[in-house]
């Protein structure tokens, strides 16, 4: 009771009023006070401040010795005299106990409450672990924390200075913006994408692992891409486990399920794979990477049947997926279908006019069937869309190479290296053509520049073959065979190699090693076995009527038929394809219902007739090809970050 009229009890705002009870009148006033807190017209004490935010049962200090002689403690008028009396400067200790309450109430002079000894071990456990707190920034002072817009914009302009490859610049902003927003994950993903382009891998590294720190492992992105970044340094085990990690974080993030799929998907663990996309599916719904993905896999076990069902759901997901028209498309190529490969390859470029993948793979799918005049105007118009594409520049030179003349060839080749130096490809390209033209000393160093880039890449595997076969033909049969061992070391499952070191052998009368190296091949190469049985638990995930998608995809094996491009069958085959494509059956019919030239005029602000122009002021320009950049947000008046 003697709690209760404690004037330690009463603060700065809080005010005392009388407390009635039923057995009382209301005139008449009871000894005891009730504590109602309300706003007073004295400023509280600073740290009376800062426990405001937490709960109001905060144990007091005890009161002064005069306090205890004064006439309210004994029993006299509870009216408060003056402010003084009543502001007491608190400090913000821990809530008692039941136990220490308890045996502070006898007491004379309230204690101090000090810290358990488990208190103090956790104390300094807490001290010992390496844990990353953001800073903060004070409310009204010189360094006030911007708008969160702010953050937008800046992210905007990092990614814009980064296309126009100007890192130092971007890499400022993006410290500027950890700094400020270091709760937000988007700026970690940025500077670690930032740092992972310039190879400076153990920098990204740090990022990522400071923005799962500051999030407390609760964003799925820094997760993901610091397991793309470590797969890419070859560490699969830990990449396993951060693709797991952002699984965790966030069961619904479709790029973690679908990049770990990838990843087993290279290393041999088809069920693996499999099992992945389909969680991705259970977890996330219809998505068209993940269609995309499976659809794939079911053309390299040649079921077609079951890879189109699968194109058309992840056209059906996302009918501006230009990825998932080009990948159906060069099924339809592999079959030889070349009609509806082309309606798949409008609808592709329809879907991202801007895209080159679309503009160079239908180039190379009409070079391939003998439209020399249609695949060169589609690759110049691919190049004038994405004038810092080598690619695209690549594929032309080769083009102009076989049909024209081998200046035109080099003209390309020479601008295609000034724009990506480090893009093997067209060094190995141009040293072919050279080694065709008998500039075998020009090859060999174009060669050579194609090795200096990357010596242990895919590409590097096939520049060592190709060089191999130049000496072969020249007749330097020992550099020839360290060529090809060589590429081997890098490659090992090169069927082409094998058999060009094998017919080597040959030419020289050895057959005996010939027939070893064939063997030798044969015992070495990793031939992955994929089953159907996952088919069927599988189609569960998509559709629970299996019944139906047993007709369609035709799964029993009694009914099944190989696809059929006759002519009596045309019809039916298309009907299947074109059921769920969005494909008219208006252009199935006519198969001219894409206008090339009216859709660059419309959708690119391209004039066919000044194609050849554009092309020729793109190959003679010194620049990079590319527009200046907009006007956009600069974050000069953003105050520096102290350290």
């Amino acid at each position: 009771m003697n709690l209760l009229s404690s004037p330690a009890s009463t603060t700065p705002s809080q005010t005392s009023f009388p407390l009635f009870t039923p057995s009382q009148n209301h005139s008449s006033h009871s000894k005891f006070t009730f504590v109602f807190p309300s706003k007073s017209h004295y400023p509280s004490p600073p740290c009376f401040a800062k426990q405001q935010s937490s709960s109001s049962s905060v144990l007091e200090q005890a009161p002064p010795p005069s306090a205890e002689r004064s006439p309210r403690n004994n029993g006299g008028d509870p009216e408060i005299d003056s402010p003084d009396e009543v502001l007491v400067v608190r400090r913000p200790v821990m809530e008692p106990t039941d136990e220490e309450s308890g045996a502070s109430e006898g007491s004379d002079v309230a204690g101090e409450y000090g810290s358990s000894s488990l208190d103090e071990g956790l104390s300094k456990f807490a001290k010992k672990m390496p844990m990353f707190e953001p800073e903060r920034v004070i409310p009204g002072s010189s360094e006030e924390k911007p708008l969160m817009v702010n953050l937008d914009l800046a992210l905007y302009r990092a990614k814009v200075l980064t296309r126009n490859y100007k890192y130092d610049e971007a890499q400022r902003i993006l410290e500027k913006c950890i700094y400020y927003w270091p709760e937000d994950g988007r700026p970690y993903v940025a500077l670690g994408k930032l740092f992972s382009k310039q190879s400076r891998t153990e920098e990204a590294r740090a990022v990522y692992e400071k923005g799962c720190q500051a999030t407390q492992g609760e964003n799925p992105y820094i997760w993901q891409c610091w397991a793309v970044l470590e797969n890419k340094m070859g560490n699969v085990r830990r990449a396993r486990e951060l693709f797991d990690a952002a699984t965790v974080a966030d069961k619904k993030h479709i790029a973690a399920w679908h990049g770990w799929a990838v990843l087993e998907l290279k290393q041999g663990n088809i069920k693996k794979a499999r099992h992945l996309l389909a969680k991705g599916l259970k977890y996330c719904g219809g998505n068209e990477y993940i269609y995309q993905t499976l659809a794939l896999l079911e053309m390299k076990s040649n079921r077609y049947e079951q890879a189109r069902y699968l194109f058309k759901q992840a056209t059906k997901c996302n009918p501006k997926s230009c990825a998932s028209w080009l990948a159906w498309a060069q099924l339809e190529m592999q079959q030889e279908n070349n009609r509806f490969a082309r309606l798949l390859f409008e609808k592709a470029v329809q879907a991202s006019p801007k895209n080159r993948f679309a503009w160079h793979v239908w180039g190379m799918f009409e070079l391939s069937i003998g439209n020399i005049e249609i695949a060169r105007k589609l690759l110049k118009i691919g190049h004038i869309l994405n004038p810092r594409d080598p690619v695209l520049l690549q594929s032309l030179g080769l083009l102009e190479y076989k049909h024209s003349t081998a200046n035109v060839s080099r003209v390309l080749f020479r601008k295609a290296s000034e724009m990506d130096p480090k893009h093997q490809p067209v060094w190995i390209a141009w040293g072919w053509m050279e080694w065709k033209e008998g500039n075998l000393s020009t090859a060999r160093k174009l060669y050579q520049k194609a090795l200096a880039i990357n010596p242990s890449s895919e590409s590097a595997a096939r520049c060592l073959q190709a060089w191999g076969v130049l000496e072969q033909r020249v007749g330097n049969m020992s550099a020839a065979r360290r060529l090809f061992r060589s590429s081997l070391n890098i490659n090992s499952q090169s069927y082409v190699t094998w058999m060009t070191w094998a017919s080597l052998e040959e030419e020289q009368g050895n057959t005996v090693r010939a027939e070893e190296i064939r063997d030798l091949y044969f015992q070495q190469r990793t031939e992955v076995v994929d089953d159907a049985s996952w088919v069927m638990g599988f189609m569960d995930i998509i559709d629970p009527a299996l019944d139906s998608i047993k007709r369609l995809l035709k799964f029993d094996q009694n009914s099944y038929q190989p696809y059929d491009t006759s002519t009596s069958t045309l019809g039916s085959n298309e009907k299947t394809m074109t059921g769920e494509s969005n494909l008219s059956r208006k252009d199935m019919e006519s198969g001219n219902g894409f206008d090339l030239d009216a859709f660059m005029r419309e959708k690119l602000s391209l004039e066919p007739s000044e194609l050849d122009d554009l092309m020729t002021a793109s190959l003679t320009s010194r620049g990079k090809g590319t527009a200046p950049p907009r006007r956009v947000w600069r974050p000069e008046n953003m105050p520096e970050p102290t350290v």
